[in-house]
């Protein structure tokens, strides 16, 4: 599995075909400012729900790519916005649009629950 990419390794690409990797500081970038829907992962290293939906978030990326953009945020690393966004367990995924927050899901889903879910929430 390959690791995920920095969001300005990627700028010059339309769309991502692996989770960008975003932070505190690079949310307002990465995600509000973002001309397409991102979905985002709130993650941490010791949930292993998050590991189990990892998979399926990097092939959704590719699936989708062109539609979405999707991001990953550790919460451990990047305390700030899981707060902001009152993120209280992991897996949170969260679709933003236009900078707004529209649609959530907390724990873990099958892939095709996933993106049954974003698709119906763009």
């Amino acid at each position: 599995m390959s690791s995920p990419v920095k969001a300005s390794d990627t700028a010059a690409k339309t769309g991502t075909s692996s989770p960008i990797k975003v932070s505190d500081a690079s949310f307002q970038a990465d995600v509000l400012n973002s001309k397409s829907p991102v979905v985002v992962d709130f993650w941490a290293e010791w949930c292993g729900p998050c590991r189990m939906i990892a998979p399926a978030l990097e092939e959704l990326a590719g699936e989708l790519e062109g539609k979405i953009t999707v991001a990953k945020i550790n919460i451990d690393e990047n305390p700030g916005i899981p707060t902001k966004y009152g993120v209280r367990g992991v897996p949170t995924l969260m679709i933003f649009q236009n900078g707004q927050v529209a649609a959530t899901k907390v724990g873990a889903l099958p892939k095709s629950k996933i993106k049954e879910w974003i698709e119906s929430s763009i």
